[in-house]
C-alpha cells in the first residue's frame, strides 16, 4: 500500500510539474512581445538595427525615453489620457451596469426583443458608427471636447450583455425578500444587487479602462486642438514627425 502511494504521489509530482512548465511556457509567449519592446526601447539606434537582433539590450540607454519625453507635453498628454480613462470608466460602468439590471428578470413586454436588437449590434463594425457619432457630437456642441471624446464610449453592448448575464445569474428570492423589506428598485440595485456582480463589475472595469487609455481614432476624429489629444494620439503624431 506504501508503495502505490509512493507512486501515485510521484506521478502526481509529475504531472504537477509538467502543468507548471507549460504554464510558464504560455506565460512566456503572452509577455514575450511586451519584453521584446521593453528590451528594445533601451537599446540605442545601432543596437536597435543590429543583425542578428540581440535580446538584452548592451548597453542599456534611456535616450529614447528623454527624446520622447522631451519632444513633447507628455505629461500634458498623460493628464488629458487619464481624465478620458477615468470619466470613460466611470460612465460605462453607471450605464451598463443600469442597462443590464433593466434587461434582468422580472419580465416586462418587449424586454427580450429589446435585448435582442441590442445584443444584435454587436456584428455590426465600429466604424460603421463613427459618421452618426460625429453627426451627433456636432449638434451637441461637444466637439474638441473630453466630454465628445467619452460619450460614444459610455455605454458598451458587450458590457451590458456581462452584466445582465451576472444579474441574471442572482436568485429572485434576494430582490423579493428587498421588496417585502420596503426597499425601492434603486435601493436593491444598489445595495443588493451590484455586491453581488463584483467580479462582472471588475471585469467591465478592466476591459473599458484598456479600451478607452488605447482611445485612438475617435479623439483623433473629434479633437482639434492638439493640447487636448490623448497619449495614444501625441505618440502617434511624434512617429509620424
Amino acid at each position: 500500500e506504501l508503495l502505490l502511494m509512493a507512486r501515485f504521489n510521484l506521478r502526481r509530482f509529475g504531472v504537477m510539474v509538467l502543468l507548471y512548465a507549460l504554464l510558464i511556457l504560455f506565460a512566456l509567449v503572452a509577455v514575450g512581445p511586451f519584453l521584446w519592446l521593453v528590451s528594445t526601447s533601451l537599446k540605442g539606434g545601432q543596437n536597435i538595427l543590429a543583425f542578428p537582433p540581440t535580446l538584452l539590450p548592451n548597453p542599456v540607454s534611456l535616450q529614447n525615453y528623454t527624446d520622447v519625453w522631451s519632444a513633447q507635453d507628455m505629461p500634458r498628454f498623460i493628464w488629458n489620457t487619464f481624465l478620458i480613462t477615468f470619466w470613460g470608466v466611470f460612465a460605462n460602468l453607471a450605464m451598463s451596469a443600469t442597462s443590464g439590471y433593466a434587461l434582468a428578470p422580472p419580465r416586462f413586454p418587449g424586454r427580450d426583443l429589446i435585448f435582442f436588437l441590442i445584443v444584435a449590434t454587436l456584428v455590426l463594425p465600429d466604424t460603421l458608427t463613427i459618421v452618426v457619432n460625429y453627426l451627433t457630437t456636432v449638434r451637441l456642441g461637444l466637439v474638441d471636447t473630453v466630454t465628445g471624446v467619452v460619450l460614444p464610449n459610455a455605454i458598451t453592448v458587450f458590457n451590458v450583455f456581462l452584466l445582465r448575464q451576472a444579474f441574471v445569474s442572482i436568485p429572485r428570492e434576494l430582490e423579493d425578500a428587498g421588496r417585502i423589506d420596503g426597499a425601492g428598485e434603486l435601493t436593491i440595485w444598489w445595495r443588493i444587487m451590484l455586491p453581488l456582480v463584483r467580479p462582472a463589475l471588475l471585469t467591465v472595469t478592466i476591459l473599458q479602462f484598456v479600451a478607452m487609455w488605447n482611445l485612438y481614432q475617435w479623439p483623433l476624429i473629434v479633437l482639434d486642438d492638439p493640447n487636448k489629444f490623448p497619449l495614444s494620439v501625441a505618440i502617434a503624431r511624434l512617429t509620424v514627425g
